[in-house]
């Protein structure tokens, strides 16, 4: 996972809709966001925790509270007040958006909230964003699963309070998970009741009731019918907006300060375009790859076996190569052989080759059998063909997408300089074509949602059908649970052997990756161990023996970032080498409020210098205090994004404050314009 932005809406201190935070990877991996105590750094950490799993930090108070207080004082009553994040990510060459909604109505005796809604939309390759066909938690959860993301998004200065001794238990099964150690004990788990439901007599099918499947039937049919006609409405719409952006281009082309950007961006689009073609036909020569030529490695032991039989009939004289019966009965009937001899009835020379007519296969069978060896020989060169195909096309698809990657960070950059001109007039038709491409944007994902629940209805009519038609006995059903019980006996026995040879090779390297970490950033001669239930504990060497250590503070919170970075940085490497059962990634993201607190000159100077290491993306929440000069110096090469959290305090006699980041000063604290607290997200343009 690659965090690409975050955008709040009504969310604590956060009133209105934010900008969109864009974060920062690659080279210069390092987010910094400043705010001073209560601003809202706490807020937007937990913002992340709560759009991708609805679940917030120790330190996060009155989670019940979400909706900004501004906005319930503003509505109406009975009016919805909405609160949201969305996040925007990256994971394993495709785009995702991530959105979780609540809504609190104001009512006579309080603020009712509804729900939270959570949905997600894939972009596929020719950019068009779709909802995604599966349950949006079920997506995040392969990515980086729920029970670890107290790993990647957590309080810098309670970090090692997550490995206290009550919840020890929890975060060793949370590890075991990221290893993908966990993934055998689910699989066992599953497997065992599995075979407990497998064993209980199956319940009797009755037969369906064909006048309610078909009242359902017609309901779903009316109710695609009215989403096809919202299809037709959003397509007008649709280019309706793509007209507007037109005219917005070339009016920026007319423009001296940004006819140069403007032909950039007319390039970059042209790139762009041509390379989801190239996407596109590189994904369908893989799909005519499958097509004609996919059955053929499928085919190796038949062909083998084929060629086996045909071996066997031949050394038997069953099947001699060129021989037939009536071959053979052509030369007894002439009584003359193929080298001119005569064959008189009751020679050894006639008895000797009627003994062949007993040898010599059958002539049908005989040609079958040449004709299909030739046809194999020709399955087994398909075989090394389609796989050099889909291999040549899989690196195209890979390469198209880093391209495609590169050319959309490029634009993303473009209209950048182009929303921060100093001329008003190409600031302004930015902000419109960045208005219409959102609307566009949202219009497009509507289109998507909609051909969803077309596809669900379309899927659900034929389930209708063919449950009307569908005849199943009770003695078939009991034929394959005993068949599946076998089989997952089986399975069982095969899963707890593996699961226990790799869980010893996992267990041992991530132990010398933690203490590598740990060495280098401290001072002390203390080892980090790790126990067979991936419990965590510092241990000193005492005359040859192990004992335990009273681990400081800071020690403790250094062994917590060690025991992440080693994660990451194995669960990298086994990704590389295949090895790896976990969440289907290798990239991972921190972010972390306040990681300096209770950290000394020289291990914030450490742990400075190696969190950019650990991490592939970091996001770091700081307070002026913080960012001192050992953490500036060691992180300030990195950054490669820079934000404040300016706190806007109702308070007439609130103490202003300030930061002097790239020789500027930018506001901190300052008076609130009205009786409201509130923080606005800045932007820091560090030049040089």
């Amino acid at each position: 996972m690659r965090l690409r932005s975050i955008i709040l809406c009504n969310f604590r201190q956060f009133y209105g809709k934010t900008e969109e935070i864009f974060l920062a990877s690659g080279a210069t991996n390092i987010t910094i966001i400043h705010g001073n105590n209560g601003a809202g750094k706490t807020t937007l950490l937990n913002a992340f925790t709560w759009a991708l799993y609805e679940k917030f930090s120790a330190a996060f108070t009155s989670p019940q509270q979400l909706v900004n207080k501004r906005a319930l004082h503003e509505i109406k009553s009975g009016k919805p007040v909405e609160c949201l994040v969305e996040v925007a990510f990256y994971h394993d060459s495709r785009r995702y958006r991530v959105k979780r909604i609540c809504r609190a109505y104001k009512k006579m005796n309080g603020i009712e909230y509804s729900p939270t809604e959570l949905s997600m939309w894939v972009a596929g390759d020719d950019g068009r964003w779709m909802p995604t066909h599966q349950n949006p938690e079920d997506i995040i959860g392969r990515i980086l699963p729920s029970s670890l993301h107290q790993y990647f998004f957590f309080d810098g200065e309670r970090i090692e309070h997550i490995f206290r001794d009550n919840r020890k238990t929890e975060i060793a099964d949370a590890t075991k998970e990221l290893l993908g150690v966990e993934v055998f004990d689910r699989a066992l788990r599953h497997l065992k009741a599995a075979s407990k439901s497998l064993e209980e007599e199956l319940g009797n099918l009755g037969d369906p009731q064909t006048q309610k499947l078909l009242q359902d039937k017609l309901k779903l049919e009316e109710q695609g019918d009215r989403i096809n006609k919202r299809q037709l409405e959003i397509a007008q719409e649709l280019e309706k907006h793509q007209e507007f952006k037109r005219t917005i281009n070339s009016r920026l082309l007319e423009l001296s300060g940004a006819k140069e950007l403007q032909d950039r961006r007319a390039s970059l689009e042209a790139q762009e375009k041509h390379l989801r073609e190239q996407l596109k036909q590189a994904k369908v020569g893989i799909k005519r790859a499958i097509n004609t030529k996919g059955y053929s490695f499928l085919l190796s032991e038949a062909t083998a076996e084929f060629r086996t039989i045909v071996e066997q009939l031949r050394q038997k004289g069953q099947l001699p190569t060129g021989i037939t019966q009536q071959f053979v009965r052509e030369l007894l009937k002439q009584q003359r052989c193929i080298c001119g001899g005569d064959l008189k009835e009751g020679t050894h020379g006639f008895d000797t080759i009627q003994s062949w007519i007993e040898k010599a296969g059958i002539a049908d069978v005989e040609e079958t059998a040449i004709r299909m060896s030739a046809q194999i020989e020709e399955i087994d060169k398909q075989a090394p063909e389609f796989w050099r195909e889909v291999d040549r096309q899989q690196g195209n698809v890979k390469q198209w997408r880093a391209e495609l990657s590169r050319v959309e960070t490029e634009m993303d950059n473009l209209k950048n300089k182009l929303r921060t001109n100093p001329n008003e007039n190409i600031q302004q038709l930015q902000q419109r074509l960045d208005e219409i491409e959102a609307k566009i944007s949202q219009l497009q994902r509507e289109t998507g949602a909609n051909q969803h629940n077309l596809d669900k209805i379309r899927a659900d009519i034929e389930v209708k059908v063919k449950q009307m038609s569908k005849q199943q006995t009770n003695e078939q059903k009991q034929r394959l649970a005993q068949r599946r019980l076998e089989a997952t006996v089986d399975a069982m026995k095969r899963i707890a052997e593996v699961k226990n040879r790799l869980d010893k090779q996992f267990r041992w390297q991530l132990e010398q990756r933690v203490q590598e970490i740990f060495s280098q950033i401290s001072f002390t001669p203390y080892v980090p161990k790790l126990s067979e239930k991936y419990e965590l504990t510092l241990v000193e060497n005492t005359a040859g023996l192990e004992v335990s250590v009273a681990a400081s503070t800071g020690e403790n919170q250094i062994l917590s970032l060690s025991f992440i970075g080693g994660i990451i940085d194995r669960v990298r490497e086994w990704s590389k080498s295949k090895m790896h059962m976990g969440p289907d990634s290798s990239t991972f993201p921190m972010v972390m409020d306040s990681p300096f607190g209770s950290l000394d000159e020289i291990y914030r100077r450490q742990v400075a210098s190696s969190l950019p290491q650990l991490a592939n993306q970091l996001v770091v929440l700081v307070t002026k205090t913080q960012w001192r000069v050992e953490v500036e110096e060691e992180m300030t090469p990195r950054i490669g994004r820079e934000y404040l959290l300016v706190y806007n305090s109702p308070k007439p006699d609130c103490e202003e404050d300030s930061i002097q980041l790239g020789g500027v000063r930018y506001p901190l604290v300052r008076r609130s314009p009205n009786e409201f607290e509130y923080t606005e997200i800045v932007e820091v343009e560090r030049h040089g």
